[in-house]
């Protein structure tokens, strides 16, 4: 049933984007050429598998399988990189993406933050929320005392239309819990961000700090 679904999706989703070319107004030597033929196709499978599949993702799964342990210090995973498509172009982005929390009895392996950060980064989302999202979902599914996600992402909308400022890079973090009332524990967590963001200007990439 799953499988029948999904085919009846790329296949309204190709027929949409054949309208949309359409609707361009494209001469008809463009519509016809080869690379432009199987575009309709191409688009959905790439929307549906990797731009917006985080739809199917439940952040609660992704955190639920942890491992039990007393209340612990920062956890910090830097530079996972991660895309996304905002929904006002439907233009996509992307960058990386810096995560922190504080256990409160359970802790989950580095990998699980970057599924998580995949999870609400591959859905039509600014990059205000997906920071938000990530650092919420930490504190409402692993209980965590404080979290924190910090992203630093290159935007199309700015980059390539509209403003048209092609070095800009956007920045978002959301603070909760500790991390946000602690500016100790913040300003350690901005530290590792900060040599994380250094390494890899100088062509290195630190190691996953707990």
């Amino acid at each position: 049933m799953a499988a029948r679904g999904a085919a009846s999706r790329k296949r309204r989703v190709t027929r949409a984007v054949a309208t949309f070319l359409d609707a361009l107004g494209l001469p008809p030597e463009a519509r016809r050429h080869p690379q432009v033929a199987a575009t309709p196709r191409r688009v959905a499978e790439a929307f549906l598998g990797e731009m917006v599949d985080g739809y199917g993702s439940d952040p609660a799964a992704i955190l639920a399988d942890g491992v039990s342990r007393a209340r612990g210090d920062l956890v910090a995973v830097t530079g996972i990189d991660f895309h996304a498509v905002c929904p006002h172009h439907l233009l996509p982005y992307r960058g990386v993406a810096h995560v922190a929390y504080v256990p409160a009895g359970r802790v989950v392996g580095f990998g699980q933050l970057a599924r998580l950060v995949d999870c609400f980064a591959h859905r039509l989302v600014i990059e205000e929320e997906l920071a938000r999202n990530v650092a919420e979902a930490l504190m409402r599914h692993l209980g965590a005392r404080g979290a924190a996600c910090l992203l630093d992402a290159e935007q199309l909308c700015l980059t390539v239309r509209g403003a048209r400022r092609r070095s800009a890079r956007a920045h978002a973090q959301c603070f909760r819990g500790q991390l946000e009332s602690d500016r100790g524990l913040r300003a350690r967590f901005l530290q590792l961000v900060a040599t994380s963001s250094s390494s890899s200007r100088h062509g290195t990439r630190g190691e996953p700090k707990r």
